[in-house]
């Protein structure tokens, strides 16, 4: 076997490791809680389910027609990304930080494009599989599932402090998923180890 066709299995095997995992774990939330209910797990990690129609950690800035439009638009753009990385004979590597950031990009897409015509609402309820068209949201308008939360701290914020002064504080309060994770791992590492890398590949002509 060459030495791109190891490059070539292995990205694929981490990727779709990584997306196994994400969407059973999802589906698995999805069908067994109803949202907003948690499980302590212990005092700093809880399975708490959530759903968010934007981006990462929940964040909404743009229209989520337009969101998911730009994340289909970027996994296949990464898919060709990863490809000339291989041609290019990249160090594995970096190629599989790529890797990570593509199955996390893929795997909330997942929940975007199709599980608003899957599955039906979580409010009150365990959801469950529709046919196909009758769920909660049309295509593309699907919300991402969300479910680990660590909340390390738990504090009052002194009552000297402005504005939230009094109030509870908890760090880190945003709840994610294992593909937000596998983007933020995946950036990190190249940002740590692979700076020159990915300069040199950004502007490559």
């Amino acid at each position: 076997m060459s030495k791109k066709s190891r490059k070539v299995l292995g990205v694929a095997a981490i990727i779709a490791l990584l997306l196994v995992l994400d969407q059973s774990l999802k589906i698995w939330v999805k069908t067994h809680m109803p949202l907003h209910e948690s499980i302590y797990v212990c005092p700093w990690f809880q399975i708490y389910f959530t759903e968010n129609p934007g981006m990462a950690f929940g964040i909404e800035l743009i229209s989520k027609w337009i969101l998911s439009v730009f994340r289909i638009v970027a996994i296949a753009a990464l898919a060709v990304y990863i490809w000339r990385l291989i041609r290019r004979n990249v160090r594995f590597g970096y190629i599989a930080c790529i890797g990570l950031i593509f199955a996390g990009a893929f795997g909330n897409i997942i929940d975007s494009v199709f599980y608003g015509v899957i599955f039906d609402h979580s409010y009150g309820q365990v959801a469950s599989f529709v046919p196909y068209g009758e769920g909660y949201a049309p295509f593309l308008y699907g919300k991402v599932v969300d479910m680990l939360y660590f909340p390390l701290i738990r504090a009052d914020m002194p009552g000297w402090v402005p504005i939230w002064g009094g109030q509870e504080f908890v760090f880190f309060r945003p709840i994610f998923n294992l593909a937000d994770s596998a983007i933020c791992v995946g950036v990190a590492i190249l940002l740590l180890f692979y700076r020159k890398t990915l300069s040199h590949s950004i502007n490559r002509k």
